[in-house]
C-alpha cells in the first residue's frame, strides 16, 4: 500500500513523495526482529502492537526504509503510517 504524503519529505538528502509500506509482504520472523529491535530501541510497551516504536519499527520494515525515517516523518504523516500499520496487525 503506497502512503501517499501530502508534502514533499527529505530525508538524508532524498525526497520522498509517497511510501510504500508492504506490510502484506512481512513474515512473522519480521514482526519478531521488529519487536526485539524496539526493545533495543527502548520500548517497554506491555502490548506491542500499541507501542508507537514497535510500529515505527514494522513500517520501517515494511517500507524498506532505516527506521530513522519513520520517526523523522512529520506528526500528521507518522500517526497516519502509524495507523495503517496497527490496524493491519489488529484486523
Amino acid at each position: 500500500m503506497k502512503h501517499v504524503l501530502k508534502k514533499t519529505f527529505t530525508f538524508e538528502g532524498k525526497e520522498f513523495t509517497e511510501i510504500d509500506l508492504d506490510i502484506e509482504a512481512l513474515t512473522g520472523d519480521d514482526l519478531i526482529k521488529a519487536s526485539k529491535e524496539a526493545r533495543i530501541l527502548g520500548d517497554v510497551a506491555p502490548v506491542q502492537e500499541l507501542s508507537m516504536t514497535y510500529l515505527a519499527v514494522v513500517a520501517a520494515k515494511a517500507a524498506k526504509v532505516p527506521v530513522d525515517m519513520i520517526n523523522a516523518l512529520p506528526a500528521k504523516e507518522f500517526s497516519k503510517v502509524k495507523i495503517v500499520v496497527q490496524n493491519f496487525l489488529l484486523e
